[in-house]
């Protein structure tokens, strides 16, 4: 990836960090949502909002902006500034991570192109890769303007995009940094019949991640809060067959994410059952690291349903979502080196 090796640590540390970032923006964005915070600043402050309120007259402008929004007319009308800034803080945290990284990604690949270090794809990927950066933001924006007129809340379709944006952004990181760690070119989907199922593995997962946020712009997670069973019945009884594939019903979306989950679960047990069957030993610390982060998910899935949406489990559940996407690429990686 870089013509000159004297570069080879500064541009490992540089991924490496960038791959944190993003991964602390997704874990913030996530409490954002949580904490249902993401509407507190009603304004798209490119510059501007860098800083914070710094005085009483600066909140309080703030806090009158959100004062015309539905969310708070139909919700929090009783919310005094104190409890507004906590909700602010969420919001102007997760904004200001997104304007760090857009920095520290844009400075240090100034560098390296101004060195003449980086080889021709290494540009036009690192270059594709900071086009994302930069839409993230703009998605947002789109995702916030969706709950700032007729809505309490965002819309979960545009949700789902913002953090599947992120996934990719954090993926395709890692996927660099791999190549760059193992000095290696390989193409992320080579279309051949080779661990077939490890790729349909990764579409599910990616898939689950998509549908676990529009579990969470529908509040899904409030209801039907038992298992095994959704209220003693396998499928959901606010929902009928007519109206099957109805993707803004909290109900049918928390049905397909169990249901994802467990598909999940299977196609893992059987991967394990092909690794020891065929004796490929190069994956099997690989893939026990794998297998953990998946029973941790479903775990911490499960504990969010009974602990009523305890922010602390379910805050935990979007965070092993993050180590669950490194581990099923490092495994799908270290297959196609093998």
């Amino acid at each position: 990836m870089l013509k000159n090796k004297k570069y080879h640590n500064f541009f490992s540390i540089w991924l490496v960090c960038l791959i944190t970032l993003v991964a602390l923006i997704i874990l913030v964005g996530g409490l954002t949502r949580l904490t249902e915070s993401g509407l507190s600043i009603t304004k798209w402050e490119l510059f501007s909002g860098i800083l914070p309120p710094l005085s009483p007259i600066g909140w309080e402008k703030y806090f009158l902006q959100y004062k015309e929004i539905p969310q708070f007319i139909l919700l929090n009308s009783k919310m005094t500034l104190d409890q507004f800034k906590t909700i602010f803080l969420w919001e102007y945290f997760h904004r200001l991570l997104g304007r760090l990284i857009g920095l520290f990604f844009l400075i240090p690949f100034l560098f390296l192109l101004f060195k003449n270090i980086l080889k021709k794809d290494s540009i036009i990927k690192l270059s594709f890769l900071f086009f994302l950066i930069l839409s993230q933001g703009l998605i947002g924006w789109y995702m916030v303007k969706s709950g700032l007129t007729n809505n309490i809340s965002v819309s979960h379709y545009r949700l789902a995009f913002h953090l599947f944006t992120a996934f990719i952004i954090f993926s395709s990181l890692l996927w660099i940094f791999m190549n760059h760690y193992y000095e290696q070119n390989l193409n992320f989907f080579r279309i051949n019949s080779n661990f077939l199922f490890l790729k349909i593995l990764i579409i599910l997962i990616f898939t689950q991640i998509i549908i676990g946020a529009f579990v969470s712009g529908l509040d899904a997670g409030k209801i039907y809060q038992t298992w095994p069973l959704m209220n003693g019945g396998y499928f959901p009884n606010d929902h009928t067959f007519k109206n099957l594939f109805n993707f803004n019903s909290p109900s049918f979306v928390q049905f397909l994410h169990r249901n994802i989950a467990y598909l999940i679960f299977i196609l893992v047990i059987y991967l394990g059952f092909f690794i020891y069957k065929n004796k490929i030993r190069e994956l099997y610390s690989s893939f026990v690291i794998f297998f953990l982060f998946i029973v941790l998910q479903v775990i911490l899935g499960i504990s969010v349903l009974f602990s009523d949406l305890n922010i602390f489990f379910a805050s935990a559940h979007q965070i092993s979502s993050i180590f669950l996407i490194g581990c099923s690429l490092n495994l799908y990686y270290r297959s196609i080196r093998s």
